[in-house]
């Protein structure tokens, strides 16, 4: 059985990553992002969750002047080896969405992501980690 981290009524499998994708304020904002096709970005990061990692969708991770974000949690073999989570802001480009969906192939690489990721990683506030930790975990 998998291990699972809950907190405010979430559960999460946490032996898989789980990619969170943020979909509120700014980050999938059509006004925002015109040039951005949100609903296929997700569509692709669900489509690519196999069986090695695991969707979720954040009402807002109060990051919004990174939108949109997605961050990359590590599973439990990872995190206990010293992975971290990874915020990627301005994921709004199929190369970034390309690069973040390689990631979800080898989720026990994380935190060597591709250089296009790295650019676009970003230290998350206090507020915004605590978001991340009511979604989560």
């Amino acid at each position: 059985m998998a291990t699972k981290k809950q907190r405010r009524g979430l559960t999460v499998p946490h032996d898989r990553m789980t990619v969170v994708v943020c979909r509120g304020g700014d980050c999938g904002s059509r006004i925002k992002h015109p040039d951005t096709d949100h609903a296929a970005q997700l569509a692709k990061v669900r489509n690519a969750a196999g069986d090695q990692s695991v969707v979720t969708v954040s009402r807002c991770l109060d990051a919004c002047e990174h939108s949109n974000v997605i961050v990359l949690v590590p599973d439990a073999d990872s995190e206990n080896a010293g992975a971290t989570p990874v915020w990627v802001g301005e994921v709004n480009d199929a190369e970034v969405t390309a690069d973040i969906l390689e990631v979800m192939d080898h989720p026990g690489d994380l935190p060597d992501v591709p250089v296009v990721v790295e650019l676009h990683t970003f230290r998350p506030t206090r507020q915004s980690r605590r978001e991340l930790d009511g979604e989560i975990g």
